[in-house]
């Protein structure tokens, strides 16, 4: 298993430790199924693309659809 490092405001430590405690996991678990959570919740979203062409960099037909072009 891989580690790491992150830097978490004092006030959510904090929260975080008092949900641990009620839940009976430890830091390193909680943060496991908050990464769960946020991946899967984000699985759709697409790489690439910005500005005008976010959305559409994983689709050619559709960027060039939406500037005029056809070919």
């Amino acid at each position: 298993m891989a580690r790491t490092i992150i830097d978490i405001p004092n006030t959510q430590l904090h929260e975080v430790d008092r949900l641990c405690r009620l839940l009976g996991i430890s830091r390193a678990e909680a943060v496991r199924r908050a990464l769960h959570d946020f991946v899967a919740r984000n699985d759709d979203v697409k790489a690439d693309g910005f500005g005008l062409w976010k959305g559409d960099a994983a689709d050619p037909a559709a960027l060039r659809s939406r500037i005029g072009r056809t070919g």
